[in-house]
């Protein structure tokens, strides 16, 4: 197969997405899985629902669109309050949607009616890591303006928390989220179906508290995908961590000096490298680089050392582990790279099932 390629065995991803739902229905969550840094695919949608998960959540309307339109079996949650431009798409293809702006939301109901739907909408409250959010004070003038409107039913609330700021789920932000929860309940004379309490980064969370209020929702994609929590990357135990693995090709190895020679400036990107003599070494280029994968979230599987890369070459330091041209390389992943190894038209993927591709 030509390199760099991705290789993504779903039995792992299987095994992951199953212990996660093994694990947090115990607790009665249910979990949304999300497929953005799958783009959508569909082998990995059908993949998660065989595994037990029954939503699937996307912060891109093309991507539910992609599931949807290949038969994937799920109900289909936009994660990303939607443009003015997505109205129409969000309402055809997604089931809900997470909104904090009352004007898309009148939008939302006007499509809906015309498409003689109802869309169901979910309320993302500001619980203070400042990315999507409608702020506390102003959730109540929303929701009466919400309850009001044709086309659209409101769900339930959501929180976002450790994206953006990296503020840690806490007993005290979730407790909120009941609270806030009940009280707008009993006021409007509503039920709440969906209390989406976080993301992968609420793992320690779900499992340190016995009380958990009325949050029955979580996001997870990091810790199905990587196998990992998000708040310090503590590998959950059970999971594999080596559910998808980059795969990338020796085009060079040499023995050079570990100094460059002349005056040093910046870089291509910028940058200006402090560079330490250690004399010769064996200096290995693989055909990947910056264009391709966040190279800082790399991991090599064997004994070599990440010197450094250009847009189009990864640099590493191979004497400990001599390589040749034409060797491939394995590397784990972390999220950032994962994203943009799965972003990048270059980088090819390879689907592995017990062990076949």
């Amino acid at each position: 197969m030509d390199t760099p390629y991705l290789e993504i065995d779903l039995a792992k991803l299987f095994s992951n997405t199953q212990e996660l739902v093994k694990m947090f229905g115990a607790r009665n969550i249910d979990i949304t899985g999300i497929t953005k840094v799958a783009l959508g695919e569909p082998r990995v949608a059908n993949c998660l629902v065989s595994a037990g998960l029954t939503s699937l959540g996307d912060s891109r309307i093309a991507n539910i669109k992609r599931m949807r339109q290949a038969g994937v079996k799920a109900t289909f949650v936009l994660i990303r309050t939607p443009s003015m431009t997505e109205v129409n798409d969000v309402v055809k293809y997604a089931d809900v949607s997470f909104n904090t702006e009352v004007s898309i939301i009148s939008e939302l109901s006007k499509a809906a009616i015309k498409q003689n739907k109802v869309h169901d909408i979910v309320l993302m409250v500001e619980l203070g890591d400042l990315r999507e959010g409608i702020l506390q004070k102003n959730l109540d003038a929303t929701i009466d303006q919400i309850v009001k409107l044709k086309g659209v039913n409101l769900k339930g609330l959501g929180a976002n928390l450790a994206c953006f700021s990296g503020v840690k789920p806490s007993k005290k932000n979730m407790d909120q989220l009941s609270l806030l929860a009940e009280t707008y309940e009993k006021k409007y004379q509503i039920k709440f179906d969906i209390i989406s309490g976080g993301n992968s980064a609420n793992f320690d969370w779900f499992f340190a508290n016995e009380d958990l209020g009325r949050i029955n929702d979580v996001r997870l994609g990091e810790s199905i995908f990587i196998g990992r929590e998000t708040l310090t990357r503590e590998h959950i135990e059970g999971l594999h961590l080596d559910a998808i693995t980059l795969v990338a090709e020796v085009i060079e190895s040499k023995t050079k000096p570990s100094f460059p020679e002349g005056e040093v400036g910046q870089d291509a990107f910028g940058n200006t490298t402090i560079f330490v003599d250690k004399g010769d070494m064996l200096r290995t280029i693989l055909s990947v680089g910056k264009q391709d994968v966040h190279v800082p979230g790399l991991t090599p599987f064997i004994d070599v050392d990440i010197i450094g890369s250009s847009s189009d070459h990864l640099i590493l330091d191979a004497t400990r582990s001599p390589l040749q041209v034409g060797d491939d390389v394995r590397f784990s992943l972390d999220y950032a790279a994962l994203l943009s190894c799965m972003t990048s038209p270059f980088v090819a993927k390879s689907y592995v099932e017990n062990g076949i591709t």
